[in-house]
């Protein structure tokens, strides 16, 4: 657990449709550190991160007793709170830069938007902030004349991370990042987003299902199952856990020496044991 003062509290959340219940209260908090939500598809992790950022599609609904960033109070802000917020304080980054990319507007316009939605900033310092921004993502200004549909996947995910952290947010969340990409991109995208949120001074919730990644780049991990934090510990400690939960899914990482080999996996049953 990090020495800082959190920047996210969540305090039991609960995400439902109808009379399912999703997720059901779970409780976190996030500092100027890199937590990462794992677990299998369907645990829940991505309704989480839409639940923090309030972009849960109808007619999923979340409830929570506290949910908190830095001093804002996330569940009194109404929505136009929430617009000011997202963005400014609080960035999400999707698996699929297509998802958070207009097709129709080039990438600089783009950019230059979302700096001048959340500052009072002139032309030249716009610009200033866009190229700085890019440069730290590894990018040059000729990608500011593209449209997203002219650029590859890890040129798009960088443009996103760009247009995510040039406000400089308080913390990020980061849905699969990387799913998106090859192999050969996926570390280092992820190399860089750890790089850029330690040198701005951010707080990072990743949610991802792949632990060798989290273990590596990661400071705590949580694990999700059924919609429940059923373990927590430090990510480099992941492929140690006592946790059956986890060890099953450490287990099922694919590698030559499972190549053909049928992998454990914990029913469903067990959720109400765990």
């Amino acid at each position: 657990m990090s020495a800082e003062a959190p920047l996210l509290v969540v305090r039991d959340l609960s995400v439902c449709s109808g009379a399912r219940t999703l997720v059901d209260r779970i409780s976190f908090t996030v500092a100027k550190e890199r937590v990462a939500l794992v677990g299998e598809s369907g645990a829940g992790k991505s309704l989480t991160a839409r639940a923090l950022t309030a972009l849960l599609p109808p007619p999923v609904v979340s409830t929570a007793s506290e949910l908190r960033l830095g001093s804002i109070d996330l569940l009194h802000l109404g929505s136009h709170g929430l617009r000011k917020l997202r963005g400014r304080n609080l960035a999400l980054v999707l698996q699929e830069p297509r998802h958070a990319l207009n097709p129709v507007l080039t990438v600089g316009r783009q950019l230059d938007e979302i700096v001048r939605l959340h500052g009072s900033y002139s032309r030249a310092e716009r610009r200033k902030r866009i190229e700085e921004m890019l440069s730290a993502v590894g990018l040059t200004v000729q990608v500011l004349s593209a449209y997203p549909l002219e650029l590859s996947g890890g040129t798009g995910q960088r443009v996103v991370l760009a247009m995510m952290l040039v406000n400089r947010p308080q913390l990020l969340i980061a849905d699969e990042p990387t799913s998106a990409l090859d192999a050969r991109l996926r570390d280092q995208v992820l190399e860089l987003i750890c790089t850029l949120v330690s040198a701005l001074g951010m707080g990072l919730l990743l949610i991802s299902h792949d632990l060798q990644q989290v273990a590596r780049y990661c400071d705590r991990a949580l694990v999700m199952f059924q919609g429940r934090i059923v373990d927590e510990c430090p990510a480099a400690q992941l492929a140690h856990s006592k946790h059956p939960y986890t060890r099953t899914l450490w287990s099922c990482r694919p590698s030559g020496k499972t190549y053909g080999t049928e992998l454990p996996v914990l029913g469903a049953e067990a959720g109400p044991n765990l």
